[in-house]
């Protein structure tokens, strides 16, 4: 590995500790959840549904600014980085105050439009979630843009950290004690009230989270907002902000759109639930492609670097691609004898969506890695124009399929119009910006991954412990293949030292 992938690999490795750490947290709150919740399917469902906006509705009030904070804070001729800091905080700061009031001023028709008007808090919550959270994009975008990648993790990880001990103690700490006692907390619990204490746990971490950056955002806002600045960043950010939120509906139109296409609201709850609980088994890879990407971005803007790294974007390109299937052959591999019980026995009927999602994920990884070329001539109306692609073929494929196939055609909706943003940037991106991506290793990896998987899952062997420990061996040999042809482990950072040679 070259100097440059080095430090990707290490910011990588540090970004991924809160992303895959905080995911992975996270992850284990699916089992408690698809148990404990007394509406079952039906309330992960809910769950699931409310979550799919606030992503929707994250993207919006970002406005592609985390990337025009990277873009405009390296200009040469911008002498005054924190001026441009300034006036991004600023910025989101009004939209996100302006977002949360006019949510609190037509609260009762969007519950009710939602059907949500038995519990209209839900949706002040998510505004107040929604609102908090994007302000807070900006001072982490500026952690990572002073490096400052240990900062940037431990206030991530509090955040997770302290939801995850409030659901704890809102859905399993407080049922106990009830039981018993119900007197001692009559005053503020309710039993039935589990989805509302998820949403209560969230509020109560993004505000700490608002509070211990205060560090970072003081300073920020002392310097004022440049009107100058700010209506050339929202010229370069508003593609992205398209780009994002097509981007964000590959993602969520499934969760979004999914309880309008039935007419028993009740039975489309419960098979979204369902869908959303095995969905999470698949976040390995979406939180392998996070971690990457906040290393990347600030790797490819650094003013430091020289004007043309076309190698190094390449060789970042293979290595995503080993990683990525070195991760998705670990899940499939494993799920159905380990982690099937992540979730709750009737949430079973969805494993067959994770191989799938996994796979559009997979693509989705790569088109980020192709979106270097956009972001870097200032033609991210590009990418703005594939994503927009690949959100109505994910809206077609849901709207004409998920009434007769169910939430697996939700997974090949994400699937497919990965795929196709992925052709798109590739090829266009091949004239205006062309790359020597190392397509001959990317087809060797994928064909020897789909090699690997077809060897795991065709052969009907038992008992478990005798195909775990087969489909093991598989992993291994593709792990042994990538470290003798491309990753030797002295290059590996903070392992390399135990296998370099004198």
């Amino acid at each position: 590995m070259a100097g440059g992938m080095k430090r990707l690999a290490k910011d990588t490795a540090i970004y991924g500790l809160s992303s895959i750490v905080g995911r992975f947290l996270n992850w284990m709150m699916v089992p408690l959840y698809t148990r404990v919740l007394a509406g079952g399917t039906k309330d992960f469902g809910t769950v699931t549904n409310l979550y799919g906006w606030t992503a929707l509705l994250l993207v919006l009030l970002c406005y592609g600014m985390e990337t025009g904070l990277f873009r405009f804070i390296n200009k040469k001729e911008e002498r005054e980085p924190m001026r441009v800091y300034g006036t991004t905080l600023y910025s989101l700061g009004f939209t996100s105050v302006l977002f949360f009031a006019v949510c609190m001023c037509i609260l009762y028709p969007v519950s009710r439009w939602l059907d949500y008007a038995a519990h209209p808090e839900y949706i002040g919550m998510l505004a107040a979630i929604v609102a908090m959270d994007a302000f807070c994009c900006m001072p982490f975008a500026y952690l990572r843009y002073r490096r400052k990648a240990v900062r940037f993790a431990a206030v991530k990880l509090a955040n997770i950290g302290l939801n995850i001990l409030l659901n704890i103690f809102f859905l399993v700490v407080c049922p106990f004690v009830h039981s018993s006692h119900p007197e001692w907390m009559e005053w503020f619990y309710r039993a039935d009230y589990g989805v509302g204490y998820i949403l209560v746990s969230n509020v109560i971490a993004s505000a700490f989270t608002f509070c211990a950056l205060l560090p970072e955002i003081l300073p920020g806002f002392r310097f004022g907002m440049d009107f100058r600045v700010l209506k050339q960043m929202l010229a370069y950010s508003f593609p992205i902000l398209i780009l994002g939120i097509a981007g964000i509906l590959n993602q969520t139109a499934d969760k979004i759109l999914f309880l309008f296409l039935f007419e028993d609201r009740a039975y489309a709850t419960a098979q979204l639930g369902i869908y959303g609980a095995c969905f999470k088994i698949a976040v390995v890879m979406v939180m392998f492609v996070q971690a990457f990407r906040y290393a990347y971005e600030p790797f490819i803007f650094a003013k430091n670097r020289g004007n043309d790294n076309r190698k190094a974007y390449a060789e970042a390109m293979k290595y995503f691609i080993i990683f990525a299937w070195l991760i998705f052959l670990g899940v499939v591999f494993y799920l159905d004898d380990v982690l099937k019980y992540f979730v709750d026995a009737r949430f079973y009927p969805g494993l067959k969506v994770v191989p799938v999602v996994m796979l559009g994920e997979l693509c989705f990884g790569i088109y980020f890695n192709l979106s270097v070329w956009y972001k870097l001539t200032d033609r991210t109306a590009w990418g703005a124009n594939f994503s927009i692609a690949g959100c109505l073929s994910t809206i077609a494929i849901i709207v004409l399929f998920v009434p007769r196939f169910g939430y697996m055609a939700c997974a090949w909706a994400s699937f497919a119009s990965n795929l196709l943003m992925m052709m798109l940037s590739y090829f266009v991106g091949k004239k205006k910006y062309p790359v020597a991506y190392d397509l001959r290793s990317a087809l060797l990896y994928s064909l020897l991954a789909a090699g690997l998987f077809a060897a795991g899952m065709l052969p009907h062997i038992e008992p478990t412990g005798l195909r775990i420990l087969y489909r093991t061996v598989l992993w291994l040999l593709f792990a042994c293949f990538t470290i003798k042809r491309d990753l030797p482990l002295s290059e590996i950072p903070y392992v390399g030292r135990y296998f370099k040679t004198n």
